[in-house]
């Protein structure tokens, strides 16, 4: 996996990053510290995935201070985000990365791909606010059933996982490729997708409340527009009305990697060994 938190970039087994997928890799630098990684395409001002390292939160939701990537503006840059500066942007960043004024009046949010919630110190809280790490995300995603999985994943990890566990979250775009903010800036995802892996878990209670099913890896796929067909993610209309369209499909890990392949037409494996060689 593509994550490390340290002083030094990645480098041994966990820094494995999921196979299959192509981009500009991010090693996502805060207060000279790395805190997890992402797998950026310029062309879609937008990432394909971010991967880390799981923590259990601690403290309340830090207030978000949008930050952006000087080294995809300019490869000299000093590697670590930077909080937007006030006036007018250095084209350099407007046309490297999404800024701000995309997601204005835009109709959707900054949907992070690694949350805040996942994280337990200050900093990497953070960390995450950063324009590199989010997609657009329809509100009715983002404060709805994705949000209830964030939540599922935080309690699963928090409460069943020994030791570190590791998280990657990406998009599956639309097959056309059409659907964009702001003219062409940047590129809305079809769906969203998270898998995680827990190397070493407390297997008797797992059997106790018969949750083995979900370790030592688990994956799920979410929708982002309600016109999508229903092939990969059915549309649950039990659920609130507001809810409709934006649901969320847990299922185990091979069977997103198979959604994956299907979608992007390369075989993409999430983790190092399917989570089995990190163990």
């Amino acid at each position: 996996m593509a994550v490390h938190q340290g002083s030094s970039p990645p480098s041994a087994q966990p820094s494995w990053p999921p196979k299959g997928l192509s981009g500009t890799p991010i090693c996502q630098r805060y207060e000279n510290q790395y805190r997890f990684a992402s797998l950026y395409r310029r062309q879609r001002r937008s990432p394909i995935f971010s991967a880390y390292i799981y923590s259990q939160p601690e403290g309340k939701r830090p207030s978000s201070q949008w930050k952006f990537e000087p080294q995809l503006a300019n490869a000299t840059e000093d590697g670590n985000m930077a909080p937007f500066p006030p006036g007018v942007l250095n084209p350099n960043i407007v046309n490297s990365q999404a800024v701000q004024l995309d997601y204005i009046n835009s109709s959707y949010t900054r949907g992070h791909l690694n949350p805040s919630l996942h994280h337990r110190t200050h900093e990497d809280r953070v960390s995450t606010f950063t324009l590199t790490n989010v997609v657009p995300q329809k509100f009715g995603s983002n404060n709805g059933p994705w949000e209830i999985l964030e939540d599922m994943v935080n309690h699963s990890l928090g409460s069943y996982c020994l030791g570190e566990a590791y998280v990657v979250t990406g998009v599956i775009p639309y097959q056309d490729d059409k659907h964009w903010i702001k003219g062409h800036r940047v590129a809305v995802p079809e769906y969203l997708w998270s898998a995680y892996c827990c190397p070493k878990y407390n297997e008797s209670l797992l059997n106790k409340f018969n949750l083995s099913e979900f370790f030592p890896t688990y994956a799920a796929i979410g929708r982002n527009d309600r016109n999508s067909t229903e092939e990969i993610v059915p549309i649950d209309k039990s659920s609130q009305k507001k809810f409709w369209g934006y649901d969320v499909r847990r299922m185990p890990l091979d069977t997103l990697e198979m959604y994956l392949k299907q979608r992007f037409g390369t075989v993409i494996n999430v983790f190092y060994e399917n989570c089995s060689g990190l163990r």
